[in-house]
């Protein structure tokens, strides 16, 4: 039976993936707005394109698996799936405000494990069983290795492209490396929606299950993945100014051939990592690949103060999210 919960659960969930998508659609047009290859409002419409092209490439779904699995079925209810949602689009909208270029992922993670332990803790049971540490523990590991990941490919692909180039004209290498940006930021566009709306697949498909919509085990709906991967588009539509300044000036100055390398290292590293069904941070990983193309050049060129301001967003994502995934969590089990 379809409750009216369980539409409230699924009308939050498409809204925090469109949240997702102009919170996150600075990671993939950042470097190509900076860089004066697209107009902005050119670049939103070539972003979204690319993460609704997705929709007709992955079938795996195995980031949406290991979402499904962080909290053990016998702590999620309908309630916990809620205060998650909740808790994760105040926090995606606070860091929004402030121009914070935080991981949507580890919030939607932090608020769903949260709001799991505070029911284990009114049905009398341990909190910490009521998270999988195996893919929780595997989640968290990636908040730090997915940046380094991407800092390594990044000095790599730069410096492979440096040496290919090193003989061409200036003018003439510029020429090529703005069209190819087209290819490098459209990769980028369409790693990032392929990993990232799998993560609400999973919270929508537990919600199913939940509600006895679906039995565990039933293959995912198909309206799931389209209203995700539509989701996540129209809201790289919108835009989400805030964080492309950030991304494409206050880290490192980036030019075409940079936004070529950082692009490309943060698409491999998300291809990798959606492979093997590993949630990680788009964010965190066009950041890592970003610093890793500055470093090419020279440790300077990097600006560490804001990259340290950004590590300690990261850091607080996950407990700042359990924590106001528990308060709503609390104020909604007192109501009932």
């Amino acid at each position: 039976m379809v409750t009216s919960i369980l539409v409230a659960v699924v009308i939050l969930a498409l809204a925090f993936d469109f949240i997702n998508g102009f919170h996150d659609a600075a990671n993939s047009i950042a470097t190509i707005v900076s860089t004066k290859v697209l107009t902005p409002f050119q670049a939103v419409l070539w972003a979204a394109a690319f993460n609704f092209l997705a929709y007709f490439l992955i079938k795996d779904h195995k980031v949406a698996n290991t979402i499904a699995k962080t909290v053990p079925e016998h702590f999620i209810t309908i309630y916990v799936i809620l205060a998650g949602i909740i808790a994760a689009i105040t926090w995606n909208l606070i860091t929004w405000w402030f121009g914070i270029p935080s991981s949507s992922s580890h919030t939607l993670i932090g608020g769903f494990a949260g709001a799991g332990m505070t029911n284990a803790l009114f049905m009398h049971a341990n909190p910490i069983d009521a998270v999988n540490l195996g893919p929780t523990l595997q989640i968290i590991a990636f908040i730090f290795l997915a940046p380094v990941i991407g800092l390594f490919i990044g000095v790599v692909v730069n410096i492979i492209i440096l040496h290919l180039s090193k003989n061409a004209r200036p003018a003439t290498a510029e020429k090529w490396f703005k069209r190819l940006q087209l290819v490098s930021s459209g990769a980028l566009s369409f790693a990032h929606g392929g990993n990232d709306a799998q993560k609400v697949m999973g919270i929508i498909y537990v919600s199913l299950i939940s509600q006895n919509v679906i039995h565990p085990g039933t293959k995912m709906p198909e309206w799931i993945p389209l209203a995700c991967y539509s989701a996540i588009a129209l809201g790289t539509m919108s835009g989400g100014w805030k964080i492309v300044k950030t991304m494409g000036t206050k880290i490192t100055k980036v030019t075409p051939l940079e936004g070529v390398s950082a692009e490309t290292a943060g698409a491999i590293t998300l291809f990798i990592t959606e492979r093997f069904g590993i949630p990680v941070s788009t964010t965190h990983t066009i950041t890592g690949s970003i610093i890793g193309v500055g470093l090419t050049k020279r440790a300077s060129a990097v600006r560490w103060g804001v990259t340290i301001n950004l590590i300690w967003a990261w850091i607080i994502t996950i407990p700042i999210s359990a924590v106001i995934a528990a308060a709503v969590f609390s104020i909604i089990h007192f109501l009932q």
